[in-house]
C-alpha cells in the first residue's frame, strides 16, 4: 500500500443502562463477577476489544503481552462464561439489547453510547478503572492504483477540519484532526465538548491500542477466542 488514512475512532469501555436501580459498573470485574448483573452482560465477539479489556483489568498490557497472559485473561473469560455472567457475545446488536433493556451492562463502542444516549439518558459510558481500547478506520490506496492522486485528494478533504467536524457530529467517533473540534462548536456545542469525540491527554493517558500480530500469532489468539465464545 501506498497511502494510508488513519484516526483514532474510538475508546472501548464497559458501559450501563440502569436497570431497576443497579449501581454503576466501574471495572471489568464486576462485569465479569457481579452476582447482580449475572445473565444480563454482552461481550464483543472480536478478540482485540473484549481480550484487552480483561487483560488491562488482570494488570498486564495489551499493546505488549505474552502468550501466558493471553492465557491467564482468556481463563477468566471462561470462568464468566461458565458461571452464565455472560448472556452472549455480540457484534453491534447489543445497542438493540441495551435499548430495550433486556441486559444491564455490556462490552460496547463509544459511539453508539453517545447516540443511544440521546434516547434515554440513562445508557452511558463508563470508563473502567483498568483503562480503555482506541482502534482506528483506515483508508488505503493499493500500490497499483491508476488514479492514486485522486485517492489521496479525497483522503486529504477528511483532513479539512470543517469536514472533519460534519463527519464526527455524524458518526460520534473520535476526531483526530486538529481544528475539527473548534468547527464542531458551530455545529454542536455539546458534541465539541464530548471527551468521548473530543478527548483531553488525559483521557488518552490510560488507553490502550492492542499489540500487532503477525499472521501465525492472530491464527492462534483468534482461535482460542472463539472456542471460549462458541463461534
Amino acid at each position: 500500500m501506498s497511502t494510508s488514512w488513519a484516526s483514532k475512532s474510538s475508546t472501548w469501555s464497559c458501559w450501563i443502562g440502569e436497570e431497576g436501580g443497579s449501581r454503576e459498573v466501574r471495572s471489568v470485574e464486576e462485569l465479569l463477577t457481579r452476582p447482580d448483573l449475572r445473565g444480563k452482560v454482552t461481550c464483543l465477539s472480536e478478540m482485540r476489544d473484549t481480550m484487552g479489556l480483561i487483560m488491562g483489568s488482570m494488570g498486564y498490557d495489551p499493546s505488549s503481552f505474552t502468550e501466558d497472559q493471553f492465557d491467564n485473561a482468556l481463563n477468566r473469560l471462561q470462568q464468566a462464561v461458565d458461571s452464565g455472567q455472560i448472556r452472549r457475545f455480540t457484534g453491534n446488536d447489543y445497542a438493540q439489547d441495551l435499548a430495550k433493556g433486556d441486559i444491564a451492562a455490556c462490552v460496547g463502542w463509544s459511539g453508539d453510547v453517545i447516540q443511544l444516549n440521546f434516547e434515554d439518558e440513562k445508557i452511558q459510558f463508563v470508563t473502567p478503572e483498568s483503562g480503555v481500547m482506541l482502534w482506528s478506520d483506515n483508508m488505503q490506496v493499493p500500490n497499483r492504483a491508476t488514479h492514486q492522486g485522486s485517492a489521496e485528494a479525497f483522503m486529504n478533504y477528511y483532513y479539512e477540519p470543517a469536514v472533519a467536524a460534519r463527519l464526527a457530529a455524524y458518526v460520534n467517533y473520535i476526531c483526530p484532526v486538529v481544528g475539527a473540534q473548534d468547527e464542531m462548536a458551530d455545529i454542536d456545542p455539546d458534541l465539541a465538548e464530548n471527551e468521548l469525540i473530543f478527548p483531553s491527554e488525559d483521557t488518552l493517558s490510560n488507553a490502550k491500542v492492542f499489540m500487532a500480530l503477525n499472521e501465525a500469532e492472530e491464527r492462534i489468539y483468534e482461535q482460542r477466542f472463539q472456542q471460549v465464545i462458541g463461534a
